[in-house]
């Protein structure tokens, strides 16, 4: 019998049992990435605890049907892949398979589907002349398509967010919306199909009532749908999707089927870097290669990216980064004193974990709204007194659980992490070096510091310096 794992439901603002509809495999939608450039970490945070989600709901019992999306058209895809002289396919296809490698990378399972948006335009036709006989959605001159906000009276449910309150041409964070500016009967309706214009180029549709392509929010919907039926067990994305974009999912999607379009909400916060919002002119925006090049493993990345909890933001730093490398080495440690053997995700999909199980506390607190910080605590609480374990198979199953659980490969316990100098640490090395045979002792100084934020350490000898990585 399959054991309940509750998480947040942004819907009902509580914490809940995830459910299957069909009593047997949990079905979710996780809106996935819009490919016109490499992932941050923001958005990996994101991925990391939606995989941590699927995981659990596994090694509980249950089968799942995941579905992610890909973003492969919309106003920066098309600009993009014109400014570099390539095909719309081309540019996005170069930035999926990227994408793809990260996750890998991070050890993110594949999700069971990943369809495309330009795959699926005919099925958003279809939507779209659905909710046009039903009167939700209207054409305008210029062949765009509309969805009336005031022909489905729950709209804002999810958010919260009243139509009153949006002030005309605005999202929720007060920032100009240009991406929907066509003539329309209200402010606040949302485009369901763009009609051409001249910078669309050769990427452009044929509808009924014109050229064009679909609005960024249809394509949820019909691939959801498509993939897991009109109503469905569970939608996942980052808090800043709420609105609008899945209170628009709802609308259109509750609107020309008349069911409970997604029964669970499950949404993770944002991500903080030094304390500060991500930003690219703060220069704190990182990828995974980003931080690959100052010398930390994904597993690293991924380490601090689980490490709190989903529902409250994550501040992302470099010590956080050595923090991590510890407590993966710590960890591997203590499972070479266990009894270990090779166990996949599969087989532990069949191990049952009894209350006497010195991990039994962690795996409760994975299942209980993922509390991956109890959960790691907890594992090191137990790990304290391997020694006293009476049944180590048992022990190293019940550790296994919960290191799988989180996607964590573990390094060889009898490695130090080792990794080439990245060209960013040599470089400051290198000036710091100059600096010091200059005696411009405040700019060794100010490099050495560098060096440090990045995670290195330099030792000088008479007339040649060592770079190690910091534990």
């Amino acid at each position: 019998m399959p054991q309940d794992v509750h998480v947040y439901d942004t819907m009902t603002r509580s914490v809940k049992a995830v459910q299957p509809l069909d009593g047997k495999t949990v079905r979710f939608y996780c809106c996935g990435p819009t490919v016109y450039g490499p992932a941050h970490i923001g958005n990996f945070r994101t991925f990391v605890s939606q995989d941590i989600l699927r995981r659990t709901l596994e090694l509980a019992g249950w089968e799942t049907k995941h579905v992610r999306n890909v973003t492969d058209v919309d106003d920066k895809t098309i600009r993009q892949s014109q400014t570099q002289g390539k095909t719309l396919k081309e540019f996005t296809d170069y930035w999926l398979k990227l994408f793809r490698d990260d996750c890998a990378a991070l050890n993110l399972l594949p999700p069971h589907v990943e369809p495309s948006a330009v795959e699926h335009i005919p099925q958003q036709v279809n939507l779209i002349e659905t909710l046009m006989a039903k009167q939700h959605a209207y054409r305008t001159d210029d062949g765009s398509v509309y969805f009336r906000i005031d022909s489905f009276p729950e709209y804002g449910r999810l958010s919260r967010v009243k139509e009153r309150e949006l002030a005309p041409g605005t999202n929720s964070g007060g920032k100009a919306n240009l991406s929907d500016e066509y003539e329309r009967e209200s402010l606040a309706d949302f485009a369901l199909w763009k009609a051409r214009k001249p910078e669309d180029g050769a990427n452009v549709w044929c509808a009924p009532w014109g050229e064009g392509r679909p609005g960024w929010h249809l394509e949820c919907s019909c691939m959801s749908m498509q993939y897991l039926g009109e109503s469905f067990d569970l939608h996942g994305g980052g808090v800043d999707l709420i609105f609008p974009h899945h209170e628009n999912e709802i609308a259109q999607s509750e609107a020309a089927t008349g069911k409970v379009f997604a029964k669970h909400w499950f949404h993770t916060t944002h991500l903080l870097v030094e304390n500060r919002k991500m930003s690219k002119s703060d220069g704190n925006l990182f990828t995974l290669q980003d931080l690959k090049d100052k010398g930390f493993t994904p597993m690293e990345v991924r380490y601090v990216l689980l490490a709190g909890k989903y529902s409250q933001p994550l501040n992302f730093t470099i010590d956080s980064l050595n923090a991590a490398r510890a407590a993966l080495k710590k960890l591997a440690k203590a499972a070479s004193s266990l009894a270990p053997k090779e166990i996949t995700f599969e087989q532990l999909k069949q191990q049952t974990l009894t209350a006497d199980n010195p991990f039994h506390a962690a795996w409760e607190a994975l299942k209980n709204d993922l509390n991956v910080s109890e959960a790691l605590g907890q594992t090191f609480v137990a790990l304290k007194d391997t020694d006293k374990f009476s049944d180590k198979t048992a022990a190293w199953l019940g550790f296994q659980r919960i290191i799988q659980a989180l996607g964590l490969i573990l390094p060889d316990a009898n490695d130090e992490v080792t990794a080439d100098v990245p060209a960013e640490v040599r470089e400051v090395a290198a000036k710091r070096w100059e600096a010091k045979k200059a005696r411009d002792w405040k700019l060794a100084d100010e490099c050495r510091a560098k060096l440090s934020e990045l995670g290195w350490a330099m030792q000088d000898a008479k007339d040649d310096y060592k770079l190690t990585k910091l534990n």
